[in-house]
């Protein structure tokens, strides 16, 4: 998920307050007025006194964010890649079990230590685990005794009101093998990630 915030804002000849959402490729505005502006195609991004403010579209833009403004700023001209999100570093082993995606196979695999394909290793840091459907679940929770202590298992699941497979049911899947949900990011254009660990208090 990206930040968000309730502030006024300024489109064009739009103004209004509402909700920002500030996510993984775009800035969303919902409220007095609506709109979706990507990062990809802002021509200009400062941050001064509290005010986030861009150009898109021939268009000026400004959010009130107060301290947030620059932070925001900064997010947008460097955005965190797919493997930052997901906490990937150098050293950590990492298991991916169903998630087929080459651009994925080749981040990790410039990034991370020990990377296994289909079956994941003892003390795991990370396991990847596609949940595209229903029986897919089922496998949550032989995933748990391979995962380190403070390991994540990552949830792959299809993004849209459509999918085979809800939030909801992996939320309750997860729970019922003794994990609990931390977070949420977006793994692709089609695809979350939601990542669950085993409680603190039985590591």
């Amino acid at each position: 998920m990206g930040n968000e915030a309730q502030c006024k804002a300024r489109y064009g000849s739009q103004v209004g307050r509402g909700k920002a959402l500030l996510e993984t490729k775009e800035l969303i505005f919902r409220g007095d007025f609506k709109v979706t502006i990507p990062f990809a195609e802002m021509k200009s991004v400062a941050a001064k006194a509290g005010m986030l403010s861009l150009t898109h579209a021939g268009h000026e833009a400004w959010f009130e964010l107060g301290a947030d403004a620059a932070k925001w700023a900064e997010k947008i001209k460097n955005p965190k890649g797919r493997a930052d999100k997901l906490g990937l570093k150098p050293g950590q082993v990492v298991a991916v079990v169903g998630v087929d995606d080459a651009s994925f196979r080749a981040e990790l695999e410039g990034r991370v230590g020990q990377v296994t394909w289909g079956k994941p290793k003892k003390n795991g840091d990370a396991i990847f685990l596609a949940v595209g459907e229903k029986a897919a679940l089922e496998r949550i929770a032989a995933m748990k005794p391979f995962l380190a202590k403070a390991g994540a298992l990552w949830l792959i699941r299809p993004k849209g009101a459509g999918a085979a497979v809800t939030e909801r049911e992996t939320m309750a899947a997860g729970k019922a093998a003794g994990l609990v949900d931390v977070k949420v990011v977006s793994f692709s254009d089609t695809h979350s990630a939601e990542k669950y660990v085993i409680p603190v208090a039985k590591r």
